[in-house]
C-alpha cells in the first residue's frame, strides 16, 4: 500500500511537473512572436536596464561611446564598431554582449543580473527583422 501511495505521488509530482513545463512552455515561445518595434519594445528594454550607463554621462557611456537613448544613438555603435548588424543577430556585437558570450568584464548589464531570455529574444527578433527604427 506505501508503494502505491509512493507510486501516485510520483505520477502526481510528474503530471505537475509536465503542467509547469507545458504552461511555461509556449510563453517562452511567444516571447518574440510579433513583430518588435524598436519604440515599443527595444528602447524600453533598455531605458529599464542600460540607459543609466549607456548615456551620454553615464559610465558606459564614457567608456565606449554606446548611447542606448536613442535608435540613432543604438545604430552608431561604440567607438569600436557597430553594435547591430540588421538581419544578423548571431553576428551582432549587442547580442554577444546580452548573451554573455563575452568575458565577465563585458558581459552586459555589467554587474547585474542577465536580462530575461525574453528581452533577449525581444533584441534578437528585431535585430533578425532588420533593426528597424519603427
Amino acid at each position: 500500500m506505501k508503494r502505491r501511495n509512493l507510486t501516485a505521488t510520483a505520477v502526481g509530482i510528474g503530471a505537475a511537473c509536465l503542467m509547469i513545463f507545458d504552461v511555461a512552455t509556449p510563453s517562452a515561445q511567444l516571447c518574440a512572436a510579433e513583430p518588435q518595434s524598436v519604440s515599443e519594445d527595444i528602447l524600453p528594454i533598455f531605458t529599464g536596464r542600460c540607459v543609466s550607463c549607456h548615456q551620454p554621462g553615464g559610465e558606459g557611456y564614457e567608456k565606449s561611446g554606446l548611447d542606448l537613448t536613442t535608435y540613432e544613438g543604438l545604430m552608431k555603435g561604440t567607438k569600436y564598431g557597430a553594435m547591430v548588424i540588421p538581419r544578423d543577430p548571431e553576428s551582432s556585437n549587442l547580442i554577444w554582449l546580452l548573451d554573455w558570450r563575452a568575458s565577465p568584464q563585458l558581459r552586459m548589464p555589467h554587474g547585474k543580473k542577465k536580462l530575461s531570455i525574453c528581452d533577449r529574444n525581444a533584441i534578437r527578433a528585431w535585430i533578425r527583422e532588420g533593426a528597424k527604427n519603427n
